[in-house]
Formats: C-alpha cells, structure tokens, sequence
C-alpha cells in the first residue's frame, strides 16, 4: 500500500490504455500496458510509422494498432493515457474533450515505468541546455565508483525498457525533459538536477510560465530526505515553489582540471553532476577520474577535424538561443558562424555585443531567415544559403589559419533534417570532404 501511495496507481487488469505516437517510448509504453494486463490501443498519426513485422508483432501482444488521423472516440473510456512527448497538451485535451464519460489519468512514458519500478534510487536531470552531457557525467561517476548503473530517459532509452527488461541496476540515471515533466504526477527522484531555465520549445508550450512549472515539477514529490541540485542563478525563480528536498546551489568550478570538455559551461555540468552524486557516496577521487575519461558527446561542441590551420566544430545539439550564447563563449579564437533552422524562440538581438566581439562572419542556412536577419544585419557580416553545404563552402573559403568554423544553429532542425544528429552528421560529411 506504501508503494502504491508513493508511485501512484497502476493500472488494473483489464483497464483499457491509450498511447499516443509509436516512436521507441511509444512502443515501450505499449509493452509495459500489455504485460501489466491492459487493453492497450496504440496510435500514430503516421500511416507509415510501423512496418508490417512491427504491427503483427505487437497484435500478438494483443495490442490495438490504429495507424492515420486521431479521432475523439478513439480515447473513449480510456483510464490511463500515455501522450507522446511531442503531443502539446492543449491538441490532446481536443481529443480528449469530445469523448464522454469519465476524464482519463494521462501520464508520461516515464511515470508509467516509475510507478512499475520496485526500489531502484533515481537520479535525474533536467534544464534548458546540458541535460545530456550532465547526466551522462552523473553515470560515469557512479560507474567509476563500482554502482551498476542505467541511464536512459530523454537521452535514448525508455525507462520502460528497462522496467521490461527485468534487469536490476543500483542507480538509475534519467535524463527528463519539460514534456515528460507536464505529464508526470508522482515521480520522485533521489536526487534532482534542475541545471537551467532558460526560453525554449515555445512553440509547444504556452508560455514561459508553463515551461518552467514543468520544470520544477521534477521536485514537487521530494521531501526532506531527498536531493534537489540546481543552476545558483535559478534561486530567487525557486522560491516561487514548494522545493522539500535539501538544496544544494551550484556555479562552475575548477574542481575537475583535467576535463577533456570545451566551455566554462561543463566546469558548471561537471559540477552539478558531481554534487548529486555525492549524494549516493560517490568520491571526489572517483569523480575526477570519471570526467578525465570521459569524451566530448557527439553533436554538442564537437571537433571534427583542423583543416589548413581552420578548427572545425560541430555544436548541432545547440538549438536554444541560450545554448549559442553558451558556445560562442567557449572559444579563445575567432568564430565563423553557422546558424539557421525552425526557429523556437528566444532574443537574438541580446546578443549582439558578444557576436561583435567573438565573431568575424556568419553564414545562415535554411528557414529562419528573417529572424538571424532583424536581429544582425549590420553588426557582422552576414550571408544565407539554401543548404548547409553551401553555408560551410563559403565559410571554409573565406577562413583563415587561426579561426573556427562552428556550427552553433541556436535552432531545431525540422527545416532539412530528421533531428539535431542528421544535421551534425551532415556538418561532418561535408568538412571531412573539403579540400
């Protein structure tokens, strides 16, 4: 009974379960219903988004595959609904709205799994930028001090894989967006990690307001017992919500100095990361090896190579205007920039001062046009191409021995490319054939 209390309810055998989009949490959702007992129906408004094998395979299951347009009475007399992270509240409460009876619990993938857990402790990260990076540290560490660690999440694997999976690890290391957070009702980590809060997926969120109350959703269960670590500049923000859990304030340090990560922004990532892991006994001695090991993420400044004296780097994953002010501040020598994309929001004109400063050139490609435009015609040179490739070309031609060419898109990449790796993977290709 304690259990239930503390993790919420779970679902009855027999009840019927909605999930919403069949990407990898999708799926993984749909699994877990089956095996608790549901009546599951899994939706995907792509009529293409699972092949032949993957439909039979979950029908055997047992599971309701319903591909094409959603409809309201597809979510008739559904107790649990599980919404894909990329269903904004507001599109699901329509559907929700035209069907009768009784309003349906709608959970995270992540609540789902947390409520099947048995005791496993859970560490996990959320902020604007440095989600990844941080909580891939926070692994690291705990590994390097002997735990069985899993880590998963928003960073790739689904917690109910794992909760699938039936293996046992010591920590669990999650990484959480704010889309996860909306739904979650009681999940509780040990320890929490708001890293920042910074403008970001306006076009999904309402507002400000919302993003951020999501945020802080990730402490709204902890009590005394319990670890909240967050950004110091985030201090006067959080007395606005009820935070339990011990607090720790964190700024960068030069606690780790033979880190192998660029920027004043991971002194403050390895920080946080190791303030919550000391949490669960992990030694400073340990914790320094872990992060002198430990290798640049793909796609979040990344050197490719240096080409004729040029350094040429891949920062694809900054797609905040928050995250560019970060990259442009993590270099010594002069930047030739590369920016553009689905633009998500944010004020582009605040940093002038510092593209004058730090930048020689910038090369814009794809959508966003206007909006890199407004905001710096005429503090830097500036010139847009249609593709990415053109972009580099002229940069590469126009950069001499000294500079870097880095791109940093302050955007997503929903313009070009299938997601933020397309994009750097494709920033890659075309440097490593230039002449």
């Amino acid at each position: 009974m304690a259990l239930e209390k503390m993790r919420g309810r779970r679902i009855q055998a027999g009840e019927p379960a909605v999930v919403v989009g069949a990407g990898r949490s999708g799926l993984a959702a749909a699994r877990l219903l089956s095996r608790e007992g549901a009546r599951v129906r899994l939706l995907d408004s792509n009529a293409a988004a699972l092949s032949p094998d993957q439909k039979a395979a979950l029908r055997k299951l047992g599971v309701d595959v319903q591909l094409g347009e959603h409809r309201p009475e597809q979510f008739e007399h559904a107790a649990f609904v599980v919404p894909s992270p990329g269903m904004p509240a507001a599109k699901l409460a329509q559907y929700l709205g035209g069907t009768s009876g009784g309003a349906p619990e709608v959970l995270a993938e992540m609540e789902l799994a947390w409520r099947c857990l048995d005791d496993e402790p859970v560490l996990a990260v959320t902020g604007t930028s440095g989600k990844t990076t941080t909580a891939s540290l926070a692994a690291a560490m705990l590994q390097a001090q002997g735990y069985t660690v899993f880590l998963g999440g928003n960073i790739g694997t689904p917690l109910s894989e794992y909760v699938l999976s039936e293996r046992k690890a010591d920590v669990l290391v999650l990484e959480v967006s704010s889309f996860q957070l909306q739904t979650c009702s009681t999940f509780c980590p040990r320890a929490g990690v708001l890293l920042n809060i910074t403008p970001n997926h306006l076009d999904y969120h309402k507002d400000m307001a919302e993003y951020t109350e999501a945020k802080f959703r990730l402490f709204r269960c902890q009590d005394e017992g319990d670890l909240a670590v967050l950004g110091a500049d985030l201090k006067e923000l959080a007395r606005g919500f009820n935070l339990r859990g011990r607090q720790i304030w964190v700024q960068e340090s030069g606690r780790f100095p033979k880190s192998r990560l660029l920027g004043a922004h991971n002194r403050f990532n390895e920080e946080a990361a190791w303030q919550a892991c000391r949490f669960f006994g992990v030694s400073e001695a340990n914790a320094a090896r872990a992060v002198a090991r430990f290798a640049p993420l793909p796609h979040r400044l990344e050197v490719v190579r240096e080409h004729g004296g040029v350094l040429y780097v891949n920062d694809s994953k900054c797609t905040t205007v928050s995250s560019l002010e970060v990259a442009l501040q993590a270099f010594d020598r002069p930047l030739r920039l590369l920016c553009g994309g689905k633009f998500k929001g944010g004020d582009l004109a605040a940093l002038g001062g510092l593209l004058r400063e730090r930048v020689r050139e910038v090369a814009l490609f794809g959508a966003s046009r206007e909006h890199f435009e407004t905001a710096w015609q005429g503090l830097v040179p500036l010139h847009w191409h249609a593709t990415l490739e053109e972009a580099v070309r002229a940069l590469a031609a126009s950069a001499t021995s000294g500079d870097v060419v880095l791109l940093a898109p302050a955007t997503s990449s929903f313009d070009l490319y299938a997601g933020y790796m397309a994009r750097g993977d494709d920033f890659k290709r075309i440097v490593s054939r230039l002449a």
